[in-house]
């Protein structure tokens, strides 16, 4: 399988507007070049079109910068930086982009940002497992990150040094135990199958693509001889999902049968994915997971 260099969705181009970048190779009648911005809120959807009702295709966190081609009717459409993916998304959720560099990344599932450096203050806004930071003070048990005009305070502990990978991508995943299946979502509020993964790799230091199909291609190496030869850490592939292999016969992957990240029997998913015609078509293995000392 492989990807075809001008997807769609992650190729900024349009019948009537096209990335400057992509003159070469895409005949468009307008060429625009970028302009970078910074997601400034917890979590920012992205949308297939620029209406409210519009299906969203993915989501974007905290600090992530996202390169806009167009503004128009309060929508700006342009390209996730993180993962290349392209949409629409909300001009209010994006802020001016910074050359400031990060110094840590929340390693915790998700921790509130806080006015001031008090558990009892409320809440700014959540920030989600992956998000980058830049630390610019400390208070007791709380750390000051440039959020807003004011900046915010996380929990201290909620933080890891952007080397500080955790390798066994396995354990972060199973951080989202439970959370809701969201189409498109990105945080442990809601999030898809290729999500999953990709947040968890992303703590592993592992960079992967947005959607499954595109990971299938590309993620690890790929396992010749079927589920006989899966071992625990690798990860499944049928037409449009993604799957770990948590443990022998047994799957972790967020999905709509459940509506939830959630274990599930091998043999059980086997039994009701039967008559849907969607075998398991690609196993792929990514480095090996430490063991515990």
């Amino acid at each position: 399988m492989k990807i075809d260099p001008f997807d769609p969705r992650l190729t900024p181009a349009r019948d009537d507007i096209c990335a400057d970048f992509l003159e070469a190779e895409i005949e468009s009648p307008n060429y625009v070049a970028g302009e970078a911005f910074r997601v400034i809120s917890g979590a920012l959807s992205v949308r297939e079109t620029p209406e409210a009702a519009a299906r969203q295709s993915t989501e974007l966190l905290f600090n992530e910068r996202f390169i806009v081609y167009e503004h128009k009717g309060g929508w700006a459409w342009g390209q996730n930086q993180t993962d290349g993916y392209v949409g629409y998304v909300r001009e209010e959720g994006l802020g001016p982009d910074t050359d400031a560099p990060y110094s840590n990344e929340i390693q915790a599932l998700r921790s509130y940002v806080f006015p001031e450096p008090d558990l009892k203050s409320i809440p700014l806004d959540m920030l989600h497992l992956s998000t980058r930071v830049r630390v610019t003070d400390e208070n007791g048990k709380y750390s000051r990150i440039d959020y807003g005009e004011a900046g915010g305070w996380i929990y201290t502990p909620h933080l890891c040094g952007l080397s500080e990978v955790e390798p066994d991508y396995l354990s972060t995943a199973e951080l989202f135990m439970g959370a809701p299946y969201g189409w498109g979502g990105r945080s442990s509020f809601g999030l898809d199958c290729s999500a999953l993964v990709q947040l968890a790799l992303a703590r592993a230091g592992i960079t992967a693509p947005r959607d499954s199909d595109m990971q299938e291609a590309t993620v690890g190496e790929v396992v010749e001889g079927g589920l006989d030869a899966a071992m625990p850490g690798d990860l499944l592939f049928t037409a449009g999902h993604v799957m770990f292999l948590a443990e022998p016969g047994i799957l972790l992957h967020a999905n709509g049968h459940h509506m939830a990240v959630a274990y599930e029997a091998l043999t059980d998913f086997m039994d009701r994915t039967k008559d849907m015609d969607i075998p398991i078509r690609t196993i792929r293995r990514l480095p090996a997971i430490p063991a515990e000392e």
